[in-house]
């Protein structure tokens, strides 16, 4: 392959070193180019050209990435498709990209009307066709990922070569990967988290990737045992999971010298007990698709800071901006803006929403944040979700943390409700670490956070859930908290 159109590949002398692998098939890097070379033969067939857009709809699985790498060969944009969409969810997708070919898991699977090659069907061998020259424009289009969709339909995020490159090196940089490194794939390939963090930057190094299909607690402790990785990223989510198993659960995760913590605030308390019981340091990164994934990064090495999210990439500047635009200086909470070679082209046909975004030169990412002395960003909350009681701005993560604080409460998430006094009033929801007993009525996490927050800061209830409902990519769904909120009671004891 030529680095002139993926230039994170490495030299020929990589070609018998392992590359990718999943629970089907491991494949080293020259055979991980042939299955390129066959598949894109294959889709030169089906009318995929330079400019065009491939859509693939499959589950974590080496296909999709050979499907990926075969679509960038001919110049091509791929566009991954959550494998458990509905027709209706996926024909959006695949019609609002523009998609001219589907790659998808057999004839039933939705393709949004359009030419379709089944998973399959996915040619293995080259056949020796002559490929049109290899495209050289960083600036071309690699991805189209679409954002979750939360506040409407969702978005196409407008990714170039040059911006996953970008971002692959600055993930290199910053976990110092290198040829010995063994990632632990386990977030979807839908999201450009798993495609950057996990699989573009252990490749450009000649590193090697596993590919696990699915998140399942101890099925991935034994793959860590037996696989042997050096490093993984995944969600709060997985990592609630993994604590919650019975102490008798015990594998070997000696290998692992560094875990990533991403996509959604995790708690000090939730970090601790992962190296408590497995013995792996846990970095915290912070970003957003429109990002290429990441802009800040708990350091490797170096001061930590708790309640922080470390400090920005290399090549990345982070600030903190005010209303009337200015800049503010250290201490100071405001939007938090990039800028930097990963911030994305555009959202896909949206040209009023792409400016409002990267108005003024800088990536305006919707979060509240405080950037201290050293650099170190504080992430207080979501603009959108930030909840006004009688005025005054309330920050719900300044009171899930305090909720995070109570020794029984493993996840906390917490939502504005109407009052038609106040406008809004705070509703939390929880979740209990395993064992607790006796479970804390709604009254005692109050009088947790009464003790820790202001008055107009205590949730006027606080309600215990078996599980907090989760979009695709592991982050709270608190749409749908929204959504429960009318049963909630709004009166103060």
């Amino acid at each position: 392959m030529s680095r002139e159109y993926l230039p994170w590949l490495r030299p020929r002398s990589y070609d018998e070193r392992p590359c990718v692998s999943d629970e089907r098939e491991q494949l080293t890097y020259a055979q991980f180019e042939a299955r390129v070379t066959a598949v894109a033969e294959q889709f030169a067939e089906y009318g995929v050209r330079v400019g065009s857009v491939v859509a693939i709809m499959l589950p974590n699985r080496v296909e999709l990435l050979i499907s990926l790498v075969a679509a960038w060969r001919l110049g091509a944009t791929g566009t991954p498709v959550n494998p458990v969409f509905t027709a209706n969810e996926a024909d959006y997708q695949i019609d609002d990209s523009g998609a001219v070919l589907v790659v998808n898991s057999g004839p039933d699977a939705p393709d949004g009307g359009r030419r379709s090659i089944a998973v399959d069907e996915l040619r293995r061998t080259p056949q020796g066709a002559e490929l049109p020259p290899v495209p050289a424009d960083v600036d071309a289009l690699a991805l189209l990922v679409y954002t979750s969709g939360s506040t409407g339909r969702p978005k196409g995020v407008m990714l170039s070569h040059a911006n996953i490159d970008a971002m692959a090196a600055s993930m290199v940089t910053a976990l110092r990967l290198t040829e010995d490194d063994h990632c632990l794939l386990v977030l979807p390939l839908f999201h450009v988290n798993a495609i950057c963090v996990s699989f573009l930057a252990p490749l450009s190094v000649g590193a090697r990737l596993s590919v696990l299909a699915r998140f399942q607690p101890e099925p991935f402790l034994k793959a860590v045992a037996e696989l042997r990785p050096t490093y993984f990223s995944a969600v709060p989510t997985i990592y609630t999971h993994l604590v919650s198993l019975p102490q008798e659960v015990r594998y070997d995760t000696s290998s692992l010298r560094v875990a990533i913590c991403g996509a959604a605030p995790a708690s000090e308390q939730l970090l601790t007990a992962v190296r408590d019981r497995f013995g792996v340091d846990v970095i915290e990164g912070y970003g957003l698709t429109e990002g290429t994934c990441a802009s800040a990064s708990t350091p490797l090495e170096g001061p930590r800071k708790p309640g922080t999210v470390g400090v920005a990439l290399p090549g990345q500047r982070i600030a903190i901006m005010g209303s009337d635009g200015a800049l503010l200086p250290a201490g100071e909470r405001g939007e938090i803006v990039v800028q930097g070679p990963t911030v994305m082209q555009g959202y896909l046909n949206r040209p009023e929403e792409t400016e409002r975004t990267l108005a003024d030169g800088w990536l305006h990412t919707g979060d509240v944040g405080v950037l201290d002395e050293d650099g170190h960003l504080k992430i207080v909350d979501r603009i959108k979700d930030m909840i006004i009681r009688g005025g005054e701005n309330l920050y719900p993560k300044e009171i899930e943390g305090a909720l995070h604080t109570h020794p029984q409460v493993l996840e906390a998430a917490v939502v504005g409700a109407p009052h038609e006094v106040y406008g809004e009033e705070p509703v939390a929801y929880v979740t209990l670490a395993p064992g607790t007993d006796p479970v804390p009525s709604s009254d005692d996490l109050r009088a947790h956070c009464a003790s820790l927050l202001t008055k107009v800061k205590v949730p006027v209830a606080v309600l215990v859930m078996d599980a907090l409902p989760k979009n695709p990519v592991g982050k709270i769904d608190k749409p749908s908290l929204r959504a429960l909120r009318a049963a909630v009671p709004t009166q103060r004891h």
